[in-house]
């Protein structure tokens, strides 16, 4: 990344439109193929606009432990891109959308540049998209540098609407219903609550199911009442 443009990634992110998304949601129990198509104007150019065609692939989630929390393979990425993740990595827990471990990596399939206004550009892409009747198509109107923060700013998005339904079905295959793990969160507060070497126990299974935030200040409560 440009030292004298250190928030380059923000640029990126904050003139990023998501103009359509996938219709289905990221897979929970297997890999996940994005067709994106990101419309860009390119800098100092009157009416050229260039056209990015390509997969994005999110390989199925996993809940981690806290140790491995936020942790995002963009081994493909660039730098702002890289810059961006670890910013979201320092604010996992105020975003909730990199706690389940997803790894995301971007394949380039087409690229070029047309000469039109780019709202003509991209009422074409949208028409072509339409007839391909693809339900894993997204189109995004990004900036031309760093293109690559627009796909990881499509890529939190459908992790954030994605993550409740796949934690979900997570529980669900393991054979823990709602009701089941109220109950085991009770018992593990119980038995911290007699034992406090099964605290930090008690944390990691809260974590570890998205409930962090809603134990939060039953468990400090539990913490300060073992103290004394």
């Amino acid at each position: 990344m440009n030292p004298q443009n250190p928030f380059d990634f923000w640029y990126a992110v904050n003139n990023t439109e998501l103009i359509s998304t996938p219709d289905n949601r990221l897979e929970t129990f297997g890999d996940t193929i994005v067709n994106y198509y990101l419309v860009t104007e390119l800098m100092d150019s009157i009416d050229k606009v260039r056209i990015r065609e390509g997969h994005l692939k999110a390989l199925k989630p996993e809940i981690i432990t806290p140790q491995g929390l936020g942790q995002m393979d963009l081994d493909d990425f660039g730098p702002e891109a890289r810059q961006y993740a670890e910013w979201l990595k320092e604010h996992a827990g105020d975003l909730r959308i990199l706690q389940y471990g997803f790894k995301v990596h971007k394949q380039e399939l087409k690229e070029y540049v047309v000469s039109d206004p780019v709202e003509t550009v991209l009422d074409r892409v949208k028409q072509e998209v339409e007839g391909r009747n693809d339900p894993l198509s997204a189109i995004l109107l990004g900036v031309d540098e760093p293109w690559e923060v627009c796909l990881l700013k499509l890529m939190v998005e459908l992790v954030q609407n994605s993550a409740r339904s796949n934690m979900q079905d997570i529980r669900k295959q393991i054979g823990v219903s709602e009701q089941t793990l109220a109950q085991k969160i009770d018992q593990t507060f119980l038995d911290a609550s007699r034992d406090p070497a099964k605290i930090s126990g008690l944390a990691d299974l809260l974590k570890e199911n998205g409930l962090w935030e809603q134990y939060e200040d039953r468990f400090f409560a539990l913490v300060r009442s073992s103290e004394r």
